[in-house]
Parts: C-alpha cells; structure tokens; sequence
C-alpha cells in the first residue's frame, strides 16, 4: 500500500493518475494545503520543503522499511523504477523521456503556476507580470504542440513525461490559455483525457476541497502564498 498525502491540484494529479494508471493500492492521506496542514511536523519530516503531493511506500522492492518520496517528478520516475512500466526500455526513447519530465517540473509548472497566481491570486494586479507569465505559459504551449506534431506520445510511446504534463494542461483557462488553435496539442489532450485512469485521477479526493468553491479565504491565501512559519 502507498500512502498519497494529497489535496486536489495539478501536481497532485500527476500522482494520483500515475498510481491509477499502474493500477497500485493506495490510500489518500489529506493534506489540506489551505489550512496548513502541508507545516505539520509530521509531514515536513517527508516532505521538508512543505508542499504536497509526497508519498510512503509501505512495500518497496527491497523489502525494507517504508519509503517517503517528495517533488512530483521524483515520485513519478520512483513509481517507475518500481513497476518498470511508463518509461521506455529503449535508451534513446528513455532519454526523452526524461528530458520532457524535467521540461515540465522546470518551465511548465512554475511558468503556469506564476500565470494563474498573477492573473487570479495576486493582491493587486501587476500588468507587467501578468503579461510576462502569460505570455511565457503560451511559449510553453507552443512547445508542447511543436514536439507533437509528428509523434503520438511526448516520448514516442506512453510514458511518465505524458501524465506530468497533462494536469497543467487541464487547467489551462486558469493561465488563459486554449487549445483551439493548437491542434497537435488539442489531439494529444483529448486522448490522455479519454483513458479512464485519468479521469478516476482526476476524480481522486475531489471531496477534500469541498467549502472552496467560492475561492480562496484570507486564512488559504496565507497558508499558500507565502505564509511564515
């Protein structure tokens, strides 16, 4: 059993869609992120940077004791190291792989996060990093749907780079983003999005965000954006 310390986001997804699609147990643990729950000591001692997702291994392949793993890519490439599924086997294959795993953690998820967090979040708005962030997530875009014009898969074949990259896409009206006029993209999307592990993903501790509907209180927006502890 895998323990999924978790609350609803776009990198939570890529885990929760991960394990779903290996078709491994797990148990989502809540980690409430907008009430703090991610400054627990009991949760910095697996997560010392104080962001979800982070997962426990109770079985890992060694048979020794439990493993925790933090950072959303780390997890990833961890689950496929011990199922040896959703990387390719192929060297070549296996290195775009990971340089498109590494793409996402290092330019899509912080470009988008900033986007969406400028132009939704931000106390007041600041035109010029709206535009900067904006306009960089449509860069990002761009080069996903450049990589795809001539291949099914970011590396060819289904892998870990695929489920990394969709949850970000997902919320693409957050970062005022559209597929409309990307087409690779759009395909690619629709795919991934038609394969029932990713909706069950997707579907995974939904609950845990019930009362947010309307937003983000005082107390969540502290706890998420820059709360000192």
């Amino acid at each position: 059993m895998i323990d999924l310390h978790y609350f609803p986001t776009p990198n939570a997804w890529k885990v929760s869609i991960a394990l779903e699609e290996l078709g491994l147990p797990y148990k989502i643990v809540s980690c409430n992120i907008a009430r703090g729950e991610q400054f627990e000591p009991s949760f910095l001692v697996i997560s010392p940077n104080n962001r979800m997702p982070a997962i426990v291994d109770h079985d890992p392949t060694d048979g020794g004791a439990p493993i925790s793993v933090f950072e959303s890519g780390a997890i990833l490439h961890y689950l496929a190291e011990k199922t040896g599924r959703l990387m390719p086997e192929d060297p070549r294959l296996r290195v775009q792989a990971m340089e498109w795993m590494y793409w996402q953690m290092a330019n899509q998820g912080p470009m988008c996060g900033q986007a969406g967090h400028f132009r939704n979040y931000a106390p007041e708005k600041i035109d010029y990093a709206i535009e900067r962030y904006t306009r960089e997530a449509r860069r990002l875009y761009e080069v996903l749907n450049t990589r795809l014009a001539n291949r099914r898969f970011l590396a060819e074949e289904f892998s870990m780079a695929d489920i990394l990259s969709w949850p970000w896409v997902q919320m693409r009206e957050h970062h005022a983003q559209t597929l409309d006029d990307l087409p690779n993209l759009h395909r690619w999307f629709d795919e991934l999005n038609a394969r029932p592990a990713f909706q069950r993903g997707l579907e995974a501790g939904r609950d845990l965000a019930k009362g947010m509907e309307g937003g983000l209180d005082d107390e969540a927006k502290r706890n998420l954006f820059g709360a000192k502890r």
